[in-house]
């Protein structure tokens, strides 16, 4: 059963002011909370169903796990379904990667959604940093958490000055924009960094004066853009086929 103090600290966690000054965050859905087993990641508590626990005891043991119905599961959730599993993780403090290997920069991409898609997609493409301006969405916002499906546990998302941190680096930097070279024609060097600015205002002036390489992805039809997340993954793909 979920206490009165652990609803209420379930249902502070929605906020990222909470979040930050309590230094925890929520993994809600089934899936997500069965990929803490495999991360580094500092779990609390578990809140999950009996029928949830009883299912997944081999993969949960090392967890404090508390049985809940899914009513109260549903009620202390932001999700709308899949609630049969929320769990409380510590905020990890990751150390400012080095500019190194291939990197994803993000220039204020701040819907939730999109930023846990990239971290998704990044995982997909063995890519195991993101650096994003201070004006990102938050990582741990739940709906970026849960958009990641899984992923949030492999990728690490640094929050820094994203001018500055470009500006250290000797790395190539391919900025996304619509005037851009094609990438069917670039040659991408085997490590780099790639920008993508924001759904609406794309790469910002003071991050855009430190790309070495303007890139678009060419349209063959009549929609006006592509969505951030979308249009990252497509750029990895033709990155990573010149050197898998």
């Amino acid at each position: 059963m979920i206490s009165k103090n652990q609803l209420k600290l379930l249902r502070a966690l929605g906020q990222k002011k909470q979040r930050k000054a309590l230094g925890l965050f929520l993994v809600q859905g089934e899936k997500n909370v069965l990929e803490l087993a495999n991360s580094d990641l500092t779990v609390k508590h578990v809140f999950a169903t009996a029928d949830f626990l009883t299912h997944n005891q081999s993969v949960l043991n090392r967890f404090e796990c508390i049985e809940a119905s899914l009513g109260e599961l549903t009620k202390a959730s932001t999700l709308v379904s899949n609630n049969a599993a929320i769990a409380v993780v510590e905020i990890p403090q990751y150390c400012q990667p080095a500019p190194q290997g291939l990197m994803i920069a993000l220039d204020g991409v701040q819907d939730p959604g999109n930023l846990g898609t990239i971290i998704r997609v990044a995982d997909w493409y063995g890519i195991k940093h993101i650096v994003a301006s201070s004006d990102c969405a938050d990582p741990y916002n739940p709906k970026t958490i849960s958009a990641t499906m899984g992923s949030f546990g492999r990728v690490q998302v640094h929050q820094v000055d994203l001018p500055s941190y470009l500006s250290q680096s000797t790395l190539p930097v391919y900025g996304a924009f619509l005037e851009g070279a094609s990438v069917h024609k670039t040659h991408f060097a085997a490590q780099g960094i790639l920008l993508m600015g924001s759904e609406s205002h794309g790469i910002r002036a003071e991050a855009a004066k430190f790309v070495t390489d303007k890139i678009t992805i060419p349209a063959f039809g009549g929609a006006e853009s592509l969505n951030v997340a979308m249009a990252t993954g497509i750029i990895l793909d033709n990155i990573r086929r010149q050197h898998s």
